[in-house]
């Protein structure tokens, strides 16, 4: 496919998804989710492992504000669900999926990186969750990030909205390993990985769902939850003062 929203490398097993809006801050929309679900499907078949990565200074930033502006203008409302499937099948589907976050990962952003079964991180590497700040919540981030770290540790991020640094949240569990030679440490984490049988990583991978199958459960309560918030007259508001003058919602 030509791809406008990322770009897609294969060698051998091993597929790379680079998140390439870099005139949009690596935010992401409708076309972003599709053609990642596409790309990711494609290597449902054969591909063993999957690298996902974003630009040098932003992994991910979450939600394009500028997108749902248009989207409320038209009279439209977001469907969460495309999103939740894709964090979905980069958490269960029948490869190894290996986050490499330089950056800024925030809201959505943090969405892939829980939904990866391995994160590796750069030093300078951010991770926030800034969703509170606008009257919302991070519904349909949760279920994955709890899955990672802890009902307590995700309630503590969402609440306080602060930068966590990577050595933070490796100590929180969010990250496997910070280095300061990420492609190094991405390399030696494929010399292992790549050694797995595709029928070893797709029986693994099927256990673990099935003995922590929150995913799943929690999919309609959280998609009811982010249709809640999006839907608000007041937190539409403040995004729409935000993305026409960049204030914050307490200034």
């Amino acid at each position: 496919m030509d791809y406008k929203t990322i770009k897609v490398t294969r060698e051998g097993n091993v597929c790379t998804l680079q998140i390439h809006r870099p005139q949009n801050n690596n935010t992401i929309d409708n076309l972003l989710i599709d053609e990642m679900s596409v790309a990711l499907e494609a290597c449902l078949e054969d591909v063993t492992v999957v690298i996902l990565k974003g630009l040098p200074h932003v992994f991910c930033f979450g939600a394009d504000f500028n997108f749902a502006k248009n989207q409320v203008n038209d009279g439209q409302q977001q469907d969460p669900e495309p999103l939740y499937d894709l964090w979905y099948l980069l958490a269960t589907g029948s490869f190894i999926s290996i986050a490499c976050v330089e950056g800024k990962a925030n809201a959505g952003g943090i969405g892939f990186v829980a939904a990866c079964d391995i994160v590796l991180s750069s030093e300078q590497a951010v991770y926030s969750l800034s969703e509170m700040l606008f009257g919302l919540f991070p519904a349909c981030v949760m279920p994955y990030l709890m899955r990672k770290i802890g009902y307590q540790k995700a309630n503590h991020m969402t609440l306080m909205t602060k930068p966590v640094n990577a050595k933070a949240a490796q100590e929180i569990g969010l990250v496997d390993e910070v280095s300061s030679a990420l492609e190094q440490t991405l390399r030696a984490c494929l010399m292992r990985v790549k050694c797995l049988s595709k029928a070893a990583i797709t029986r693994h991978k099927r256990y673990m769902h099935e003995f922590n199958p929150v995913l799943q459960q929690m999919k309609p309560t959280s998609l009811k939850a982010n249709l809640e918030v999006f839907s608000d007259v007041d937190n539409i508001k403040l995004i729409m003062r935000y993305v026409e003058t960049g204030q914050m919602p307490w200034e």
